[in-house]
């Protein structure tokens, strides 16, 4: 999860990055990083009953750690694999995607962004280009 500040107020982005093609298979944006966004873009990306020998990359976030995350995973067979504290390099597939993404459309713009939600289509746009 990372997150956006704007004027106007904060959003968060919560994706999931398939780690063999760098495609994002399901993301989640929203103004608060509370568990029901986690639980609504865990069932977006993961809607079949089975996904055993997939493995789920993570930081450290409380989201992560909840028992709901790891019931939801070990429900569908996914393997939870998460980083070390305070080593983003575990992470570093997400950690680059996340540095892309804000550099590419965000740092130096942020003051264009009048709305939030203008931020959020803005977001989309980048990750469905």
């Amino acid at each position: 999860m990372t997150e956006f500040s704007i004027a106007s107020g904060k959003i968060y982005l919560s994706p999931v990055l398939d780690g063999f093609n760098s495609e994002i298979i399901s993301y989640d944006i929203s103004t608060s990083p509370n568990m029901y966004k986690l639980q609504r873009m865990l069932k977006q990306a993961f809607p079949k009953e089975s996904y055993q020998g997939t493995i789920l990359h993570s930081d450290q976030g409380w989201q992560y750690q909840h028992d709901y995350y790891h019931r939801f995973l070990k429900s569908k067979g996914i393997l939870p694999s998460m980083s070390r504290k305070g080593n983003s390099p575990d992470n570093g597939m997400m950690e680059s995607f996340f540095g892309i993404l804000k550099s590419e459309m965000f740092y130096e713009y942020e003051h264009e962004f009048k709305s939030l939600n203008q931020l959020k289509r803005a977001i989309e746009d980048y990750i469905y280009y």
